[in-house]
């Protein structure tokens, strides 16, 4: 979640892969969350739960961007009567940015419009890898 948009994206059914969905625009600065618009998604894709990433510092501290994602997690529980998880989301959009330059070799105006997709699938799909990786350990 960012204070202009927030990337959305969605596991397959049997939670292995992430895919991106849309960028939602919000306004944090207005209190406008784009929640109306998630209440689509939640209905027309059947959610379960929502993974919110938490944008920390690289040495592991928490500031005023995680406090932001934790508010937005919170709404969206409140709202919607489901869980939230964290996944920390330190260095996703640097890899959508190189995904997307070095990789895809996108131009820089129509990265603006994919990365926090990007980035969002990332976060995404780190948090399923963790969950898979603890499920397998018990």
């Amino acid at each position: 979640m960012g204070s202009k948009t927030v990337g959305v994206a969605e596991s397959d059914p049997l939670g292995w892969t992430a895919q991106g969905v849309e960028i939602i625009p919000i306004d944090e600065e207005a209190e406008v969350f784009g929640l109306e618009r998630v209440a689509e998604l939640v209905q027309a894709r059947q959610v379960a739960g929502f993974v919110v990433g938490l944008p920390k510092n690289m040495n592991n501290t928490e500031g005023p961007r995680v406090e932001a994602a934790r508010r937005y997690g919170a709404m969206l529980e409140a709202k919607f009567n489901l869980p939230v998880d964290y996944q920390d989301e330190r260095l996703t959009t640097v890899q959508a940015h190189r995904m997307l330059v070095e990789e895809a070799d996108i131009s820089r105006r129509k990265q603006k419009q994919v990365i926090d997709e990007l980035a969002a699938s990332l976060i995404l799909q780190n948090y399923l890898d963790r969950k898979g990786q603890l499920t397998a350990r018990l």
